[in-house]
């Protein structure tokens, strides 16, 4: 049986992937040592560090900030009425899946400001320290202003399968769906009528077109990146992928990433 791993070699730029169970790490390809831009991957690092710091105790889900009636909670599953890129206010909190920077940037800049140091100084020695993920920086937004090398993604794909740093019912209710049922649009593929999202952590669902495979179960989580990044686990199938390439997300990724996914999940799903 062919390796589906060989088929990022044909893909239009210079790509490394990674796929791995909750043992740890099954097979890398292409420059893995390698640093790229995560761009929106970088909320998973963020709402990491959001969630390690609900456990211990410098932030609640519940409490109120942002927009008026909004919470940690809205903010982290873009349901806080926030724009993409400002503080204007589209919707009422709860109402709509808008798709928002700005509000995971707010959540940062209060964890920030609880722990009394800056975000970039927090996320390296709480999160990306205990991890081993050494070569990685935040230079810029909390919402996409990450850069690294696959080992390092590959080390985070892990951890969010087998959480080691936050509870793993904190990490279950982040990684399940909060306000079902919203409409809103998912970056590059379009308006979805159930636009699912957890704290952070997109949710697949029912979505489509979507950028995993059709073979991904609904509960699968991660995040996509402008960059040509990606991170999905699938804890039905027990495994996890994550990619980072040199060129943006375009008609590229929408054709390569779902098959790769499938072609992966029929060779190596449990």
């Amino acid at each position: 049986m062919a390796n589906p791993l060989d088929q990022v070699a044909s893909w239009p730029v210079t790509a490394t992937v990674g796929v791995a169970s909750a043992a740890g790490v099954m097979e890398v390809t292409g420059p893995a040592n390698q640093p790229f831009r995560w761009a929106s991957v970088t909320k998973l690092l963020t709402a990491l560090a959001a969630l390690d710091a609900v456990q211990r105790g410098l932030l609640g889900l519940d409490e109120q900030v942002g927009p008026p009636g909004a919470t940690i909670r809205h903010l982290l599953a873009h349901a806080s009425g926030l724009a993409f890129d400002s503080d204007a206010v589209l919707a009422r909190p709860g109402q709509r899946r808008i798709y928002s920077n700005r509000g995971i940037e707010i959540v940062a800049d209060v964890v920030a400001a609880r722990s009394g140091q800056p975000f970039e100084r927090l996320l390296a020695d709480e999160i990306c320290l205990p991890l081993g993920m050494a070569g990685t920086r935040l230079e810029g937004s909390a919402a996409w202003g990450a850069t690294g090398p696959l080992t390092d993604l590959m080390n985070l794909a892990v951890e969010l399968a087998t959480p080691s740093l936050v509870r793993e019912d904190l990490l279950a209710e982040a990684t399940r769906v909060a306000f079902p049922g919203l409409s809103g649009v998912l970056p590059g593929f379009g308006r979805q009528a159930s636009c699912d999202w957890g704290l952070g952590f997109e949710i697949r669902a029912s979505k489509a077109p979507h950028w995993t495979g059709s073979r991904n179960s609904p509960g699968t989580f991660g995040h996509f990146g402008r960059s040509g990044s990606f991170l999905w686990v699938d804890r039905d199938a027990g495994l996890t992928c994550v990619g980072l390439a040199d060129r943006d997300f375009d008609e590229w990724a929408k054709q390569a990433w779902p098959r790769l996914a499938d072609d992966l999940l029929a060779t190596y799903a449990a």
